[in-house]
């Protein structure tokens, strides 16, 4: 009897990994973090951590945008943004410049320094793409992205524009 209930739990485990493995959420989940990790991997001797080089990634996008703009577009808390933000300007990364029209808010610019290193982490990131689609036509890369941009736009809060 005991071996009975063990050999069901043990079919339902392996069910329940299999319909895991095969799970959308999970697949894109998977996926993002085994891109994340083999950029990690590839950019470990450059000297930036994944939070402040996201930082750098964001500032590419919108280079001078306030602090709490910055902060919503990464998804963080703006004091966590203010300690990567000081730390990028202590290295020579960043720099902070107050805002004309808001004498209480700081404007954030990459310095000629994280342009060149944005440079090389763009060509990691273009390796990394290049592994993660190798054996994928430009067709199925192309229909691929189109489908995750309709699924994207179709969980986007309209009152969260920067989605």
């Amino acid at each position: 009897m005991q071996n009975t209930n063990r050999d069901q739990s043990a079919d339902l485990n392996t069910e329940l990994n299999t319909d895991l493995n095969n799970s959308l959420g999970f697949v894109i989940h998977d996926v993002a973090r085994l891109m994340r990790w083999n950029f990690d991997r590839k950019s470990q001797d450059l000297g930036l951590t994944r939070s402040q080089w996201s930082v750098l990634a964001s500032l590419r996008r919108c280079d001078g945008a306030q602090q709490k703009t910055l902060a919503s577009l990464l998804d963080i808390a703006p004091i966590s943004l203010a300690r990567h933000i000081d730390r990028l300007q202590q290295d020579g990364w960043v720099t902070r410049q107050d805002d004309p029209d808001d004498r209480r808010a700081k404007r954030v610019f990459l310095t000629n320094k994280a342009l060149a290193i944005l440079a090389e982490l763009q060509t990691l990131g273009q390796q990394v793409r290049a592994e993660a689609l190798a054996g994928i036509t430009p067709a199925e890369e192309q229909q691929l992205l189109q489908l995750l941009l309709r699924m994207r736009a179709n969980l986007a809060l309209p009152a969260n524009p920067d989605l």
